[in-house]
């Protein structure tokens, strides 16, 4: 991880990075008070984990089956709104400044993550 990641991320931790990932935790813990959840709250937990500290990884999509295709449906339902609609708020207001696009390109990118969480892949860029 090079230094300009590193301080990409310490600056997203403390500007909407921590907010999302509190989200996620809850959403997961929510998620797991049930048998039925908790593969959706495991998903949580692992995307949370990127959410803290984005730069210098990335989401690779694998083959999604039709196991992952019914359980993204299902979140669709179940969870993906009201994280998604944070997700986008934050990024539009990131995007109004200058310095704050890489931010608000980053929130666009995990709106999409959020509404299909399965079959997604945290890599080191």
């Amino acid at each position: 991880m090079g230094l300009l990641s590193l301080i990409g991320n310490i600056i997203w931790v403390i500007f909407g990075g921590l907010l999302t990932c509190v989200e996620w935790i809850i959403a997961g813990i929510i998620m797991c008070v049930t048998i039925i959840g908790i593969p959706f709250g495991m998903q949580c937990f692992k995307l949370a984990s990127f959410i803290i500290w984005p730069f210098g990884r990335e989401i690779r999509r694998g083959k999604t089956g039709v196991g992952k295709l019914i359980l993204n449906i299902l979140w669709i339902f179940i969870g993906s709104w009201y994280i998604a609609l944070t997700h986008l708020l934050i990024g539009i207001f990131f995007c109004i400044t200058i310095i704050g696009i890489p931010f608000g390109m980053q929130h666009f990118k995990l709106v999409g993550l959020a509404f299909a969480p399965f079959g997604a892949h945290i890599v080191d860029a």
